[in-house]
């Protein structure tokens, strides 16, 4: 396993990969409410027209626009983590920040009505253990990544198609 900093890591899904099992979903609810419910789940499975399968959980933005849309102030990030804390005292279930994260990362608990983000399992990762998600993807479509690591993966991917091509016009 790699080793992923603390700070602004996020859980990612190749969706090459990812089958649409829900396992994330499940391991997730039990791993944070101790019940096997997607509906309690920090991270969601969205299927497009049976083609596509995505695991989606926050991204920890730079200055994620949940925070600021929250009325009541009951978000905040974590400077050290950049993980979006919800102080469940403060949220009333609005979902101001559903309606602005453009993640689709926040979710309403359906009995506590205040909104559930992932924390990528930091008391996991604290003990150097990967979030619950990633351990159990029986694909391994999972990652614990940040942005940087995204963006040099996305520059590699994009030299490897240029290689490609040029192959295809001058022969190699």
């Amino acid at each position: 396993m790699v080793s992923v900093p603390l700070s602004r890591a996020f859980v990612v899904a190749d969706p090459e990969r990812c089958v649409g099992c829900g396992l994330c979903e499940l391991v997730c609810s039990w791993e944070k409410e101790g019940v096997f419910n997607p509906l309690k789940s920090r991270i969601r499975i969205v299927r497009i027209k049976d083609i596509v399968n995505l695991s989606l959980t926050c991204r920890t933005c730079e200055d994620p626009p949940c925070v600021a849309a929250c009325p009541r102030d009951a978000l905040t990030q974590s400077e050290q983590t950049g993980l979006i804390m919800v102080d469940e005292d403060k949220c009333n279930g609005c979902g101001w920040c559903i309606e602005a994260c453009p993640f689709g990362a926040i979710t309403l608990h359906p009995e506590k009505r205040v909104v559930i983000v992932c924390d990528t399992c930091l008391d996991r990762r604290e003990k150097g253990l990967p979030p619950a998600c990633v351990e159990w993807c029986p694909e391994e479509a999972l990652e614990l990544t940040t942005k940087d690591v995204l963006a040099q993966k996305a520059r590699i991917s994009a030299t490897m198609k240029l290689f490609i091509e040029a192959g295809k016009v001058i022969p190699i």
